[in-house]
């Protein structure tokens, strides 16, 4: 493929093989990243497990301290007692039975749902369409809770979840582009500081293998796993 001259004049900022430090990788995000849109930026992380094996499954959550610039649309399946607690919190959506029929009929536009243990039974209809999706509630992941109030707030202000994949790596976003480097740096560390303590003690050798970060377009930048706080 061709390089365009600014796809050229991008790839002449990062040195090749270089690995930076995190606080270098998020300020030089900024000189290569040219979109019109506001992109995200996203962090790498390949890891030294076999995700095969069901003792090397790293999967967890972490909330981002500066959050992720992302507007989550937040769907809550509780029975209407509960109703006026996840509106209150700011869900973008409440019910249960017409959401239900609506994501039966092929509805999806929503990023996390939340939900009650009590009304599982039905949601768990749902797994056919939610489960390739990544939508399916899931009590590790804190968006099965009788505290759904709670649950909304923690998802709005920048909880997300995330599991390694068949390749051995995990993929999040971290933010976007227009945050100052410092908050990026802030939310790697807390996610790496997660994702370290999430370490399998089956696991052998060389735990956290390489990070890149880059935004949504652009080249990945290698990152030194040791600039990590």
């Amino acid at each position: 493929m061709k390089l365009t001259k600014n796809r050229k004049s991008i790839l002449e900022k990062i040195e090749p093989n270089k690995a930076y430090t995190i606080q270098e990788a998020a300020k030089l995000l900024k000189d290569i990243t040219t979109t019109k849109f506001d992109a995200s930026v996203d962090l790498d992380v390949r890891l030294g497990v076999d995700p095969r094996k069901a003792n090397q499954m790293v999967r967890g959550v972490v909330t981002l301290p500066h959050g992720t610039g992302k507007q989550v649309r937040v769907l809550v399946l509780c029975t209407p007692d509960k109703e006026k607690e996840a509106k209150d919190a700011g869900a973008d959506y409440v019910g249960l039975d017409e959401f239900i029929d609506k994501i039966k009929g092929g509805w999806t536009d929503i990023d996390v749902i939340i939900t009650m243990p009590t009304v599982m039974a039905k949601v768990g209809a749902l797994g056919r369409v939610l489960g390739p999706r990544g939508l399916m509630p899931n009590p590790k992941s804190g968006t099965v809770t009788m505290e759904v109030g709670k649950a909304v707030e923690e998802v709005k202000s920048g909880k997300i979840d995330f599991k390694v994949d068949k390749y051995g790596i995990v993929h999040s976003s971290i933010g976007k582009a227009s945050f100052e480097p410092e908050k990026l740096v802030d939310n790697a560390n807390e996610f790496l500081s997660i994702i370290n303590k999430l370490k399998p003690s089956s696991a052998k050798g060389t735990y956290i293998k390489s990070i890149y970060i880059s935004t949504t377009m652009s080249p990945g930048i290698l990152v030194d796993t040791k600039s990590f706080v």
